[in-house]
């Protein structure tokens, strides 16, 4: 497995398969555009197939904070520790900004809480109309 935050070389035949049990998912297209938008990625890669895996981002003002939006692995992939490799990359990559904030569901937060996060309360708007990207 290779960890990467570069795209180079990632085209959108590469991103088939992620957001699993979206109703409205981004196109692969659209989902290599996300992550072009991104502040930072990290891209898990399966060399011997040529397919991203597993990826999380980060969106930032590049001063004091930054939001992880997107963290996936694909699901013949899961419970191999990719996706905790990608959250430490990222925790990383990010380790100078003040804030680094997470939102997800509550079965998800002792996931989060095992790679050094603390539970906080929050709140958001969700528009499910835009959940596609486009």
């Amino acid at each position: 497995m290779e960890y990467t935050t570069s795209l180079e070389g990632i085209k959108p035949e590469m991103l088939k398969g992620f957001f699993v049990d979206w109703p409205s998912p981004p196109s692969a297209e659209t989902h290599l555009d996300i992550l072009n938008g991104s502040y930072t990625r990290v891209l898990a890669v399966d060399q011997e197939n040529n397919q991203v895996v597993g990826f999380i981002t980060a969106v930032s003002d590049g001063i004091l904070s930054a939001y992880i939006p997107l963290l996936e692995v694909l699901p013949d992939y899961q419970n191999r520790g990719i996706g905790r490799e990608l959250v430490q990359r990222m925790l990383k990559e990010l380790e100078d900004f003040y804030m680094i904030d997470l939102l997800c569901d509550k079965n998800l937060q002792p996931y989060y809480e095992k790679l050094g996060m603390t539970k906080v309360q929050g709140m958001c708007v969700r528009n499910y109309e835009h959940q596609s990207g486009r």
